[in-house]
């Protein structure tokens, strides 16, 4: 088959590689028809490249239809569209019965101590192949896969895979008070869907900042209300004004380790380029430093007593934090990989009986598989209005 792999940093290629089989009775095999592009795709290729391997699959946002089932498997069958979340869980150990699927401890990478393993995504989750592929081997068919109806274009059903849940978990998380401001800090696909989804659940004051105009545009058609800058002074200004002094009462950070500034920790990154993978994977684990100026604002804008929700993945181990200011203001902080099947039952109704969140038009861009490495530069250079790409093999 086809499939995105890494080749080292910024460079992704289309390669042919084996065609997944049936490795345990309870795994099916999915013929992937749509597949996004992640803004943490994107880490893959930049800062968490010492854990790439050349070759490996990515992409962790796919749909498709069945085509092949284990013996054990009865939930679906050839034929079934289903979406696969990102996080690899078993839907029946103590975290997943929690709500906790990211944490699923059937499938916790415990030797590198870190959480449920998750579709294309690094050794330090598992190293399993993802999605921008022609088919995919999904285990756990019985709990994993999450059955969608026929007909609608895979538009509607696509973002359960990561998208929607985690940008309802981050609004969830936020927990703006009733009549409370909610801010959200970047207006790529998930800061994007937050804005949505805060409207949807009523949230009236909702403002936005990022510098990219097609963003900004989108956001504000939608009645968000628009902070052209990035900068923490003219947001917290902005934020300020617009709460008598006070600050918003939550902020969601959907930028993380993307931001700019903090030069420091930019230089510190750069060097993962130039250091060899072996040593820099050890280096990460216990050195590791993020460009925090996203936290950083969030921590400044959000008023005292208020939420910070962070979304947007940070990898550092030793990122410097404000404590101090941060006890001072009783600030609330909460964080994770997104829970998938905790949001589905709240998520799944709105995409089967309209598109108050507006899925439909949601992508930005659409190409074949085989365009990937341009999409790829594209989406990382916020070329041609870029904001979500669908790969479709």
């Amino acid at each position: 088959m086809r499939a995105v792999t890494w080749h080292g940093r910024a460079d992704v290629q289309v390669d042919t590689v084996p065609d997944p089989t049936l490795q345990e009775d309870t795994d099916v095999i999915v013929e992937v028809t749509s597949s996004g592009i992640c803004g943490s795709d994107l880490h893959l290729i930049e800062v968490m490249a010492p854990f790439m391997t050349k070759g490996d699959v990515m992409g962790h946002e796919p749909m498709g239809v069945v085509r092949e089932v284990g013996s054990a498997v009865t939930a679906v069958k050839p034929g079934d569209r289903v979406v696969v979340p990102f996080n690899i869980s078993c839907g029946s150990c103590w975290m997943c019965s929690q709500g906790l699927q990211s944490q699923c401890e059937t499938t916790q990478n415990r030797e590198k101590g870190f959480g449920a393993s998750l579709f294309g995504y690094t050794k330090l989750y598992g190293q399993v192949p993802g999605g921008q592929a022609e088919y995919l081997r999904v285990p756990f068919g019985n709990t994993l896969p999450i059955k969608v109806p026929e007909g609608a274009p895979d538009d509607r059903f696509v973002y359960l895979s990561d998208v929607l849940p985690t940008a309802w978990q981050a609004v969830q998380y936020a927990a703006t008070p009733p009549g409370g401001t909610l801010l959200v800090l970047g207006l790529g696909p998930i800061g994007d869907m937050c804005t949505r989804i805060a409207h949807h659940l009523g949230i009236e004051e909702v403002y936005a900042s990022d510098v990219v105009p097609e963003r900004l545009a989108r956001a504000a058609t939608r009645g968000t209300n628009v902070i052209r800058t990035t900068k923490k002074d003219d947001v917290v200004q902005a934020i300020q004004e617009a709460t008598a002094g006070r600050g918003a009462d939550a902020v969601i950070d959907a930028v993380g380790m993307e931001a700019h500034g903090s030069p420091l920790a930019s230089m510190a990154q750069k060097a993962t380029a130039v250091v060899p993978d072996a040593i820099m994977e050890r280096v990460m684990q216990v050195a590791g430093v993020d460009r925090l100026a996203a936290l950083n604002t969030a921590i400044d804008a959000v008023r005292r007593g208020g939420t910070i929700s962070l979304s947007g993945v940070y990898g550092g181990a030793t990122d410097p934090l404000p404590l101090m200011r941060m006890f001072d203001k009783q600030i609330q902080l909460r964080m994770g990989q997104a829970n998938v099947w905790r949001w589905v039952p709240d998520i799944l109704p709105l995409l089967v009986d309209g598109d108050p969140l507006g899925v439909d038009d949601f992508a930005t861009h659409r190409v074949p598989l085989e365009q990937a490495p341009q999409a790829y530069t594209d989406f990382r250079e916020k070329k041609d209005g870029a904001v979500k790409v669908l790969l479709q093999p």
